[in-house]
Formats: structure tokens, sequence, C-alpha cells
């Protein structure tokens, strides 16, 4: 007794040990996202752009903050001098030395440039915003991609389930009409046609596992893993979002679509170069400090006695310059300015033009993809009750090999439709949602 539950114990020890295993390869939906938003290359560099425009819209590179220099510098002189005076004899000095030193700082600072600094500093601030919405969409653009490949595999472990029990049914008919052919029941065709008939199913099935095999190593590109890893599972379960959300995500398309955000944040950058280049029209003035410091050394002359000579103080001054006239460069500056907010205005409507048909399209498209999918729901249950009936009639002789065969060939047809069906409309449903701008607002 002892023994039987020592044995029990370890056979469900086991079975939680294989269960754990299973578990641990499962890769959601949620985790390959998240790695790929840490380990997607794509993403990484999308997301040092962004890293770049955070820094020059700083305050360190805006232009508002003043510039301060040092310098200091050392001079030494080394002459002879011949003088020779009117009256009284020639004095020839040689090795006359002389040095000098001095140390400054110095100080400049705009104090207005004609605005052109604000607007260059709020035009910084809206390229980050800019630099943001392109991550976001080289961000939708790989979970969709993602999400595809993850798809796929899905379809394809379900298709091998499918295959592997079409399998299973065809070897044993093989057994079957062996038997009767033993037994007199039947002769040698039936046999070699069943024997065909498995050699497809295996060929079917061998040709499903490398698909899986290809798909499973471009998730792991994607993901920047080992791309021979193929030790996991995927989620096969689908869920689809409820009609009412997709109609409320539909009506804030217009604020949420990224391309549409991106030709706003274009506009916004052009209007910000026309105010800078307007900013030519105007004065500048700046300010100007320094303190400095000199030492000169000097050596003694034929008439005067060597000295040294110590100075330091400050200095400061303000200056106005304007370009009353620049030859007509910042009028073009401007002129191309507007006609490049023009431009980008333009764009802006082709833009929510091609949107809006794009919106339209693939809510068309995911209607009848989820239509097909409830349809092909039907026809499975509607073959799977013909094949129930048929390998019922089967065993009891009332119909052939080849009627059981196509029978079979149905019910197979019907589950792998099913699933490209399932994945299409689901697919249809995640394009749907990055035109609308939520790809990245749902739970997978």
């Amino acid at each position: 007794m002892n023994i039987k539950i020592a044995n029990l114990a370890v056979i469900f020890f086991m079975f939680i040990g294989l269960a754990a295993k299973a578990q641990d390869s499962l890769l959601t939906k949620n985790e390959v996202i998240a790695r790929a938003l840490e380990s997607n290359y794509g993403i990484k560099m999308a997301n040092n752009d962004v890293e770049v425009a955070e820094n020059n819209q700083s305050i360190l590179n805006s232009g508002y903050l003043p510039s301060i220099r040092g310098a200091g510098g050392y001079n030494y002189d080394l002459n002879n001098r011949l003088t020779e005076p009117e009256e009284g004899e020639d004095v020839d000095q040689r090795g006359i030395e002389g040095e000098s030193y001095s140390a400054s700082v110095n100080l400049d600072y705009t104090l207005f440039d004609g605005l052109g600094r604000f607007y260059n500093y709020k035009s910084l601030k809206e390229q980050y915003n800019l630099s943001q919405l392109e991550a976001r969409e080289t961000i939708e653009n790989t979970i969709l991609q993602l999400l595809t490949v993850y798809y796929e595999i899905a379809r394809l472990s379900e298709n091998m389930g499918v295959l592997k029990e079409t399998l299973g049914i065809s070897q044993d008919r093989v057994k079957r009409a062996q038997y009767q052919f033993e037994y007199g029941q039947s002769n040698n065709l039936i046999v070699l046609n069943a024997r065909v008939d498995v050699n497809t199913d295996s060929i079917n099935l061998i040709e499903t596992r490398q698909q899986l095999r290809n798909t499973k190593r471009d998730l792991n590109v994607i993901l920047n893993r080992d791309i021979n890893n193929r030790e996991f599972e995927v989620d096969t379960s689908v869920s689809f979002i409820p009609e009412l959300r997709i109609e409320s995500f539909l009506e804030q398309s217009t604020y949420n679509n990224v391309s549409l955000l991106q030709a706003k944040s274009n506009i916004i950058l052009s209007d910000y170069d026309i105010k800078v280049s307007k900013s030519g029209y105007l004065p500048a003035v700046d300010l100007t400090g320094s303190y400095g410091w000199n030492k000169n050394i000097s050596a003694a002359t034929a008439f005067f006695p060597g000295s040294k000579t110590t100075t330091d103080g400050l200095s400061a001054g303000l200056s106005l310059s304007w370009d009353l006239f620049d030859g007509g460069l910042t009028s073009v500056a401007i002129q191309n300015a507007k006609i490049n907010k023009v431009n980008q205005e333009l764009q802006k409507k082709q833009i929510e033009l091609e949107v809006e048909r794009d919106i339209a399209n693939a809510l068309g498209n995911y209607e009848n993809k989820l239509y097909i999918y409830r349809v092909q729901e039907e026809n499975v249950l509607t073959n799977e009750d013909n094949f129930d009936r048929s390998e019922e009639q089967y065993r009891l002789g009332q119909i052939t090999s080849i009627e059981f065969r196509q029978a079979q060939i149905n019910l197979l047809d019907a589950k792998t439709s099913l699933n490209l069906a399932k994945y299409d409309a689901k697919l249809a449903e995640l394009e749907l949602l990055q035109l609308t701008g939520q790809l990245l607002n749902i739970d997978f």
C-alpha cells in the first residue's frame, strides 16, 4: 500500500514538473511585447533619437544662457639695443629682457535678438514632440509586425495539432485495411490507398513543422534572441474587442492617428520657422563684460630704470546692431518659410484623406474577416458531424475508404480554414487599431 502511494506521489510530482516546464516555455503576447520594447534594435534606435531631441530642447541648447570665457597669456622678450645720441657716447645694451602676464574672464550675453532665440527654443521643444511621435510610429509598426509573426506561430501550432490528429486517423485506417486484407474482407488496393494517405498526411505535417520553425526564427529576430531558440510555445487564444469600443476608437481617430499628429507638428514647426525668419528685421542687443589682470616687467634702458607694472579691473559694454538692409536675405527666408507652411498644410489635408480611406478600408476588411470567422466556426461543426457519421459508416462498411477520406479532408480543410480566418480577423483588428491610434492602449 505504501509503495503504491509513493508511486502515485512520484507520478504526481512528475506531472507537476512537466506542467511547470510547459508553462515556463509559454510566451504570452504581453511578454513578447515587453521584450520587444526592451530589446528590438529599431525601437532602441528610435528611443535614442528621442533622447537626442530631448537634449536639444534643453535650456543648455537654447541660447538663453551667457557664454563665459577665460583667457591667459605670457610673453617674454630678449632684445639688443644700440642708442646713438647726437651728443655723447653710444650706448650698446645686450640681453634686455621683458616679460608680460595677462589673465581675463570675459562674459558675452545676448539681451535681445529679435525674438529669434525665443522661437528657436519653442521649435526645439516641438521637434522633441515630433521625435516622440516618430518613435511611437516605430513602436506601433514593430508591435504590429511582432504580433503578425506571433499569430502566425499560433496558427501553424494549431494546424500542427489538426494534422497530427489527421495523421493518427489515417494510420488507424491503414491498420484496419491491413486487418481486412488479412482476413480476406478487402483487396490490397485499399491498403495501398490508405498508406498513400498516410504518406500525404506525413508530408503535410513535416512541411508545416518546418514553416513553424522558420516563423519562430522570425520572432526571435524581432525579439533580438538566439534565432535557433525553438523551445517555446505561444498563446493560441484570441479575443476580439467589443463593437461599441471599436466605434469609440473610430470617433477619436482624428486625434490619435500618429500620421495626423505628425502632420500637425510639422505645421507648428513651419510656423516657428516663419517667426524665426522675421526676427531678422529687428535689432540685436548684446552685453559684454570682462575682468582683466596684466603685469609687465621691463628692463632698464639708457634713459629709464627698469619697472614692474600691474593693472587689473572690470569693464562692461552694451552694443546694438541692426541690419537695416541685408540684401533681401531675410525677405526671401520669410517667403520660403511661408511656402513651406502652405505645403505642410496641404500635406496634412492629403494625409487626412488617406487616413480616412485607410480606416474605412480597414474597418470593412475587419468586419468581413470577422464574419468569415463566424461562418467557419459553423462550418467546422458541420464537418465534424459529417466526419463522425462517415467514420461510423466506414466501420460498418456502408461507405468506401475514398468517401471516408473525403470526409476526413473536408474536416481538415474546415479546421485549417477556421484557424486562418481567426488570425486573419485578429490581424485586421490590429491594423484598424493602429490606424485609430489605439494599438498601444489596449491589453493583449
